[in-house]
């Protein structure tokens, strides 16, 4: 990852949620990411049941945020890209990656979010007995591999009412996200 580290913190032997042995690891590390600022980084992980979260902040208060980057050429691979556990990152009539109970926050680039994306295809692909539904995803990884070597044009959206996330790019649109109130 580019910046410098900061600081960093273990706590070793704490109790799994999951297994509740006392085999896991906190970690916390604090580094600067260029043109975004300093982040938080958490994560546990636990040697037992191998049981893993990860999640991104920021070291200031952000608004909630939403960012559209045009994925045009290969270069573009390599844009920075920091996601929070809270946001939603939306590949229009590929795939779309909701929060919940088991999402991560991370730190990667495009490329990085276009391989998560293929791999949830490729498991889904493999479970799939329908032979259509199998052409489909077959069809999604082509136009996938097409975008990564900057063949085809696609856009990305992230969502995030917290405001940890990122595109760090000079073609990244950065608007606020309207974030809907529910009134009870």
């Amino acid at each position: 990852m580019a910046g410098e580290q900061l600081k960093e913190e273990d706590f070793e032997y704490q109790p799994c949620p999951l297994c509740n042995q006392k085999t896991l690891i906190l970690t916390e590390r604090e580094t600067e990411v260029p043109y975004f600022g300093k982040v938080y980084l958490f994560s546990m992980t636990c040697s037992n049941c191998k049981y893993h979260m990860a999640d991104v902040e920021a070291a200031e208060q952000k608004e909630p945020v939403k960012y559209e980057f045009e994925i045009s050429s290969e270069e573009d691979m390599k844009v920075r890209v920091v996601k929070s556990a809270q946001a939603t990152v939306k590949l229009p009539h590929i795939a779309t990656i909701t929060p919940g109970p088991a999402a991560q926050g991370y730190v990667t680039n495009i490329e990085g979010i276009l391989n998560r994306v293929k791999y949830q295809i490729e498991s889904a692909k493999e479970m799939e007995e329908d032979e259509e539904d199998k052409k489909k995803a077959k069809n999604l990884l082509k136009k996938i591999l097409r975008i990564t070597w900057g063949q085809e044009k696609q856009k990305i959206i992230i969502e995030d009412p917290s405001g940890n996330s990122a595109v760090i790019s000079d073609k990244a649109i950065k608007v606020p996200l309207k974030v809907k109130v529910i009134e009870k």
